[in-house]
């Protein structure tokens, strides 16, 4: 590893309580992204800078992580994924100073969304937030049993990502600032990765068998769930200032169609209590663009309901590994 890049490691995780200065992170990103270079000593000195006692420090180094990790050539993501362990921060707390209190919760969530992202990527061999979007995108090409194993997989992510769990007054510093945007931007890339894999599952679902159903409708519940909360997190970003044309607008998926999906299943299970299935009474219609937004028509017996599940948003230009 350069000399240059240590000392750039070193500049983004100093003791003062600002965000991880721009020109060091800019040339963190250009060394790895240099053809062949190293990104294990690199990783190491980042790792090693999360052991620090301090808040600073160790919040810090975890911005800079994330922001490899977005930002930065596939390889730096690709090697914390292959290592046995990344962060142990669940225990992380920094007596030293009042604020310490605060920002060491902040630091134990954030700790634990990085090792989510990490291993998602290695159970799905790719960071998804990065893949291909769109109708001949992956989430929306991909076969069922895949998609089964997928989602779950990004479920836990999300979840993890919401949990950060920060109010905009609690946004006090540049670096916990630093950090609520990078989950920001992460938040609607894996938005519209899950959302795509939604579509996908529900297009599929009235051909599946009794246990794939069963499957999809949890996934489906979750995911409504999921939606509010994120709708909460996206409500902080309005209030911590960022610009509402970046800010998706998410409307409630009507209750008619959770309702067919439940009755879909109970047929199968030979429940005689319910109307008959609707498979045969389903009609998908997929717009022709589908890559920003997922507007859904569907049609049951006679009634046609209509949810625009996300509108469009301007989401920061990030490179697909397809491309």
């Amino acid at each position: 590893m350069g000399s240059s890049a240590s000392k750039a490691a070193l500049g983004a995780t100093t003791n003062e309580p600002t965000e991880p200065e721009p020109k060091h992170l800019a040339d963190l990103i250009q060394y790895i992204n240099g053809t062949n270079m190293s990104v294990v000593h690199l990783a190491d000195i980042l790792s090693e800078k999360t052991g620090s006692s301090s808040w600073v420090v160790v919040f810090k180094a975890l911005v800079t992580v994330h922001h490899l990790m977005v930002y930065g050539n596939e390889r730096f993501i690709q090697h914390l994924a292959s290592r046995s362990s990344l962060f142990t921060l669940h225990n992380f707390l920094d007596k030293s100073v009042i604020e310490g209190y605060a920002m060491s919760a902040f630091i134990r969530r954030y700790s634990k969304y990085l090792n989510e992202k990490s291993l998602a990527y290695r159970l799905m061999e790719s960071d998804i937030t990065k893949t291909k979007r769109g109708t001949d995108g992956v989430m929306r090409t991909m076969n069922t049993k895949k998609l089964l194993n997928t989602l779950p997989v990004i479920q836990i992510q999300f979840d993890a990502l919401l949990n950060f769990n920060a109010n905009a007054d609690e946004l006090t510093n540049g670096i916990i600032h630093a950090a609520f945007m990078l989950l920001f931007k992460d938040s609607l890339r894996l938005f519209v990765a899950y959302n795509e894999g939604i579509l996908n599952l529900l297009d599929k679902y009235f051909d599946m068998g009794k246990k794939q159903c069963r499957e999809s409708l949890d996934i489906y519940i979750k995911f409504l769930e999921r939606m509010t909360k994120l709708a909460q997190f996206l409500k902080v970003a309005e209030q911590a200032g960022i610009d509402q044309n970046d800010i998706p607008y998410l409307s409630q998926a009507p209750y008619s169609l959770l309702e067919a999906l439940k009755q879909h299943l109970a047929s199968l299970e030979d429940k005689h209590d319910i109307l008959p299935p609707y498979g045969s009474d389903v009609k998908w219609c997929q717009p022709s663009e589908m890559e920003m937004t997922s507007e859904m028509n569907w049609q049951l017996s006679d009634c046609t309901c209509i949810s625009t599940i996300w509108d469009p948003v301007s989401i920061p230009s990030i490179s697909y590994m397809n491309e």
